[in-house]
């Protein structure tokens, strides 16, 4: 098993940014991908960003241009550098992982929020 711890959230203002980070434990020796979800209130979880062990990344078309994505094998993180944030960014992050095998872990979440 994996678990995750991210940090980073917060209150920001639109066209602010943030840096969110999580960090892997356990059998971090088992994943191939990272990556981020988000779920604002009364919506379904959706696929931020993802990135894997070789470096290829994903994005939602939704933050394409202002989010990035990036790892640190060494440090068992993923990281995603949120910019120009607009309130419709508002929500609860998650940090994920998907082993070799296809297990999926998720972290707590952390909380985003984008208003005046």
């Amino acid at each position: 098993q994996v678990q995750l711890v991210e940090s980073g959230g917060g209150l920001v203002q639109p066209g602010g940014s943030l840096r969110l980070s999580c960090a892997a434990s356990g059998s971090i020796f088992s994943i191939y991908a990272m990556g981020w979800y988000h779920q604002a209130p009364g919506k379904q979880r959706e696929l931020v960003a993802t990135i894997t062990s070789g470096g290829s990344t994903n994005y939602a078309d939704s933050v394409k241009g202002r989010f990035t994505i990036s790892r640190d094998n060494a440090k068992n993180s993923v990281y995603l550098q949120m910019n120009n944030l607009k309130p419709e960014d508002t929500a609860v992050y998650y940090c994920t992982t998907q082993s070799y095998s296809g297990i999926i872990s998720w972290g707590q979440g952390t909380q985003v929020i984008v208003s005046t």
